[in-house]
């Protein structure tokens, strides 16, 4: 029995707001050592960031990871692309579902799994204005009912 030992880094909370979730996938990060020893002090930012194919391969765009504070020299850039790493059957299905109209890749949050760096994407819809305030007001209806609930013991 192996059992996975997951540290979580950051979330992109404004995602499951901003878009529908259809499907969720984890990637594997190319990062620098500089990268990851940021990654481990919990200074990272998925706000605006979105995944997208180039030549064939998955790379994650606007991410920021803060320059590590003690490297002396050969820091990386905050928002360079980063390759994201998955088995080539997963990357043609994605690739296939990417190109329908409206589809968009964004991570919603990045994680140590057994010491290595992931992503957790997910397939999303835009969600338009009128899909927001919907949601917003089921969540205010299930807050009432649960405190009518709450009030009536």
């Amino acid at each position: 029995m192996s059992r996975e030992h997951i540290k979580k880094i950051t979330e992109n909370r404004k995602a499951r707001h901003e878009f529908f979730i259809l499907d969720e996938f984890e990637a594997g990060m190319e990062l620098k050592g500089t990268e990851v020893k940021s990654l481990r002090q919990g200074r990272a930012n998925l706000k605006d960031s979105y995944a997208k194919f180039k030549d064939g391969e998955l790379w994650l765009y606007q991410m920021h990871i803060s320059p590590y504070p003690f490297a002396y020299y050969d820091n990386h850039e905050p928002e360079r692309p980063r390759k994201l790493l998955m088995h080539r059957s997963e990357l043609k299905r994605l690739y296939g579902k990417i190109k329908e109209k409206g589809y968009a890749l964004i991570p919603l949050r990045i994680y140590f799994k057994d010491g290595k760096a992931k992503a957790a994407l997910a397939l999303a819809q835009g969600k338009r204005k009128y899909d927001k305030r919907r949601a917003i007001k089921e969540r205010e209806v299930a807050r009432e009912m649960d405190r009518a609930k709450k009030n009536a013991r």
